[in-house]
């Protein structure tokens, strides 16, 4: 088989990493979809393996290589279970990447398939890779290209979905079953999107918002794609918590969105090119860190030394940048305690956002917050580091095989009684909220942003 083009690709940058892998299995328990599906090509080793093959040429990447790898939530929790350290995470992205290249390779053009006879057509022009694309497909690549390297257009699709809330148009699409006929994943979240602040409660690109008291350091906001288009006043609430303790809190006036969907859709150039663009607005803002409220962004921003790693202007820089990044429950922590005004009755339980524990490594911090809530008890969840099988756009992409994995979640969520179920990255807690609707025992349940919960605790609104 060639191993031209994004077969060598793979096999530079993955085959090393993948013969270290020793197959023990050590993985196995861990892995979300392995336990969800049961089947060795669902698991790391198995993909492991898989991408071992693709990298020697002996399975082809689209045929044989690119289903496994697309149905990886690419929550890493396999990384913290390796007993040899084997990069799963690199060697995933790597597997997308000459994926997407082969792809690309193997779609003929719009004027070829016209000019060739239908019987003439080319093996590679029949085979499922190169039909025409899927809608699904085609929304992902425009949201990818058009949308979420926009800020501008994001706030502009924020304040439309609160003109839609507002309006009641959603409670019609819902009576007509409009929206389910299209697309039973996108009617599903629909219903549980958190009620969109209005415009003019917005925070200004380039704003500084002083520090509460004694100022202990000046940090930058990353708002995010998601959050700062139909979570902004989680947003809002977090740059109030971090003036709470002690924060002078800069909004970059020129940051963009993270990269992370692009990486793991395996655009890496497109991850690389937004990555330069943020660490330049970020240092720009003389902020002493780079503060984030979602684990998924926040993974990404944590990488991005090794996103630039190769390349020699920005390795420094992004390697300081990566350095700088942490998640807002750290800071709340280190620099608390938070100044609490109310008291919260009822049980928490917390659901880990996999790139912020298995990624970022940050596991306490959120738990303790949590518990220092008067009047709360928490309650830990069975499971709480396993996958909620959000996955960026996993959910979207891979409906049914998600919703196997929610609904074994909410399983676990049910036995603590919880009233709440805490999570940190926005993807989870549509996720949850879903959970929430689909399999909660207890009818007043909620799912939150844990921003959201300490908010509420120090009277903010």
């Amino acid at each position: 088989m060639d191993k031209t083009g994004p077969q060598q690709k793979l096999f530079d940058s993955a085959h090393d990493e993948a013969n270290r892998c020793v197959q023990c299995g050590y993985c196995l328990p861990a892995c979300p979809t392995y336990i969800s599906m049961g089947k060795e090509s669902a698991s790391p080793r198995g993909r492991i393996n898989l991408v071992k093959l693709a990298a020697e040429g002996k399975i082809d990447i689209a045929d044989d290589l690119a289903q496994p790898i697309d149905l990886c939530l690419g929550c890493r929790a396999c990384e913290v279970a390796c007993p040899v350290g084997v990069p799963y995470g690199h060697i995933l992205e790597s597997a997308k990447e000459a994926i997407a290249d082969r792809q690309a390779q193997r779609q003929p053009s719009a004027a070829g398939r016209a000019a060739a006879p239908a019987g003439q057509q080319s093996a590679a022009a029949r085979t499922p890779s190169s039909r025409k694309e899927r809608w699904p497909d085609r929304l992902k690549r425009l949201a990818m290209t058009q949308l979420f390297p926009y800020p501008g257009r994001l706030r502009a699709a924020g304040n439309m979905l609160w003109l839609y809330q507002k309006s009641g148009l959603g409670r019609l699409l819902r009576r007509t079953k409009l929206l389910s006929g299209l697309s039973e994943p996108m009617a599903a979240f629909e219903q549980v999107l958190p009620a969109v602040e209005p415009p003019h409660k917005r925070y200004a690109w380039g704003s500084v918002f002083p520090a509460k008291g004694e100022k202990k350091a000046r940090v930058a906001f990353f708002a995010g794609c998601m959050m700062d288009a139909m979570m902004s006043r989680t947003n809002r609430l977090t740059i109030e918590l971090l003036t709470l303790v002690g924060c002078e809190v800069v909004v970059p006036g020129r940051q963009t969105c993270c990269g992370a969907l692009h990486a793991h859709q395996g655009l890496k150039a497109q991850a690389q090119e937004l990555a330069k663009a943020n660490i330049a607005a970020f240092e720009q803002s003389g902020a002493d860190l780079y503060i984030n409220n979602a684990g998924g962004c926040g993974a990404m921003l944590h990488e991005y030394g090794d996103l630039l790693a190769a390349d020699e202007a920005w390795a420094e820089r992004a390697r300081h940048f990566s350095e700088k990044s942490k998640d807002v429950t750290e800071i709340l922590h280190q620099y608390g305690p938070l100044p609490f005004t109310r008291e919260r009755h009822g049980v928490i339980t917390y659901q880990d956002s996999c790139h912020l524990r298995n990624v970022q490594g940050v596991r306490t911090p959120p738990r303790e917050l949590l518990k220092s809530i008067p009047g709360a008890t928490f309650v830990e969840m069975e499971g709480c580091d396993q996958c909620c099988a959000s996955g960026g756009i996993y959910n979207l992409l891979h409906f049914r095989e998600s919703m196997n994995i929610l609904d074994a979640k909410m399983n676990k969520a049910n036995v603590t009684k919880a009233d709440t179920i805490v999570t940190t990255n926005p993807g989870c807690l549509l996720q949850m909220r879903l959970g929430v609707e689909r399999k909660a025992e207890n009818r007043e349940m909620e799912a939150l942003h844990i921003v959201d919960v300490l908010a509420e605790a120090c009277g903010l609104k």
